[in-house]
């Protein structure tokens, strides 16, 4: 699995929530990004998530060969979206790589709303 890694002393097990959690927070950190929303729109309504619920705005799929994230977000209105989806990309891998040590293979971002602050 590709969220395990294996040393001379064991192995360590690292849990979909756990890398939900340090993505949304890197995420957040992201110039031009409102916040994270829910994975599912219920009406049409999009509520923004606080930092205890980022995991609820991404989406986790581990498999033999690969770690996919997607992210739900609502961006600035008046930001660039590309731009904005970028950052949140290159700082996803970067803040990955430096916590667990590898980056994920795919990192999707789903803009689902656009917010004047």
């Amino acid at each position: 699995m590709k969220n395990i890694i294996k040393n001379s002393l064991g192995s360590i097990h690292i849990s979909k929530e756990v890398i939900a959690v340090l993505a949304g927070n890197a995420a957040m950190e992201s110039y031009g990004l409102v916040g994270m929303v829910p994975r599912r729109m219920s009406d049409g309504i999009v509520e923004l998530l606080g930092r205890e619920n980022l995991g609820k705005g991404v989406e986790v799929q581990v498999t033999e060969n690969e770690l996919i994230i997607e992210l739900y977000i609502a961006v600035r209105y008046g930001t660039k979206i590309s731009e904005v989806a970028n950052n949140v990309v290159e700082k996803v891998h970067y803040s990955l790589n430096k916590f667990m040590g590898f980056s994920p293979d795919k990192v999707n971002v789903v803009v689902q709303s656009v917010r004047v602050k």
